[in-house]
């Protein structure tokens, strides 16, 4: 169906969807053309209101999410990878109830902040207020100085420079003052990942910190790291403002519950509908991924229940033990799972773990395998690849 004229710049023969609203229950599974390029699905779509709030790698795009829940029409969807909350935002705006589950704190408060009921104008006064707050205590005026924050913290000091880990820290002092305190960790996490003493194009899997200029592969010439957060805390929080009045605009009544839990054992509401794209084999730490969050939220970390962890490797040991819970997490998700739901699975899946043989074991039928281009444009990570969105019927 697909035709190349090359790997790195795909021509498709069909045009690929684009009219989402135009999806129902009677759209045809096997007419969904899901390769999209840049012109057909710019970024500014991909990352939409709340989608941006924070980056998060490994995220599916939310359209994607809104084609199959606008397809399937469930009474309420389910992601047991709920991640930064793609799912669940793009089910409330669908008006569709939503439930979420992760093992990672940080993705759990991530998906709250996303998806919660917010007073706008008062989002915008404390949030602005808080700024005000920051800018008096990072430029004291003449008449008088405030103690600067001190981090006992070796990550902290190794990852930052003083000037910007003390704005950060600042920042983090004045959280307690306000009502939407989630909101702000957010925007301190978000600023902290831009902070750091790394590399501009390599934010994603930073290894240790950079210090000294560096040639960047991003700007072309050479860099020097940051010594600064003040700019990306105000940046940020006034982005943050404006993601959340817009995501105001779209956000309906319906139910959303986030539960911080291993979904291989989690006790869960019933649904009718899994969306979800799990973590592949041996590719990210989630919780490492995060680490500056945790650090200086303080959030609990429980990495050793994460499947398919970069840390365990790509061994065939760590196949089948990533197997064996990706299993374990399908099992506990049938068990809640209403008569004839439906599982939408987007993966990539080069092992060719998720089988046939796999969905009957575990009580579904494979209805259909799609598979879809999917061109990377930015970073240094800019090859393609293809992913699987797989459809399976509780049985």
């Amino acid at each position: 169906m697909r035709v190349f004229t090359s790997l790195a710049n795909p021509e498709y023969e069909t045009t690929p969807l684009t009219d989402f609203s135009s999806v129902n229950t009677r759209t045809a599974l096997g007419s969904l053309n899901l390769n999209w390029r840049e012109r057909d699905l710019p970024e500014r779509d991909r990352t939409k209101h709340v989608h941006r709030l924070h980056p998060y790698l490994g995220k599916y795009i939310p359209q994607l999410v809104e084609i199959f829940i606008r397809k399937f029409r469930p009474t309420r969807v389910y992601d047991p990878f709920c991640g930064c909350g793609t799912t669940l935002v793009e089910a409330n705006a669908l008006g569709i109830d939503s439930v979420g589950c992760d093992i990672s704190a940080f993705n759990c408060l991530m998906t709250r902040v996303k998806t919660a009921v917010y007073d706008v104008p008062k989002v915008e006064h404390e949030l602005r207020s808080a700024l005000n707050e920051l800018d008096l205590q990072h430029n004291p005026s003449l008449f008088g100085s405030i103690k600067k924050p001190d981090a006992d913290n070796d990550y902290l000091r190794a990852w930052f420079h003083p000037n910007a880990l003390r704005a950060l820290l600042i920042y983090r002092s004045i959280i307690p003052k306000y009502e939407y305190q989630d909101l702000m960790k957010v925007v301190l996490s978000r600023s902290a990942r831009s902070a750091r003493l790394t590399t501009h194009y390599n934010l994603d899997f930073p290894k240790k910190p950079q210090t000294e200029p560096y040639e960047c592969y991003k700007h072309g010439g050479i860099c020097k790291p940051t010594t600064d957060a003040y700019q990306f805390l105000r940046r940020y929080t006034l982005d943050t403002i404006e993601r959340i009045k817009k995501f105001a605009e779209f956000r309906k009544g319906a139910r959303v519950e986030i539960i911080w839990d291993d979904a291989r054992t989690a006790k869960l509401p019933l649904f009718d509908m899994v969306m979800t794209s799990p973590p592949y084999v041996g590719l990210i730490d989630y919780h490492e991924q995060h680490r500056y969050a945790y650090e200086l939220l303080d959030l609990p970390r429980r990495d050793d229940k994460e499947i398919g962890a970069a840390s365990k490797g790509k061994s065939v040991n760590a196949h089948e033990n990533y197997l064996a819970g990706i299993k374990e997490v399908f099992a506990n998700a049938r068990q809640h799972m209403r008569k004839n739901g439906v599982a939408v699975i987007v993966i990539g899946d080069r092992e060719n773990l998720y089988t046939d043989q796999t969905a009957e074991e575990l009580g579904f039928r494979p209805v259909e395998r799609l598979r879809r281009h999917v061109n990377r444009r930015t970073g240094r990570r800019n090859s393609d690849f293809f992913e699987d969105v797989l459809i399976w019927k509780r049985t």
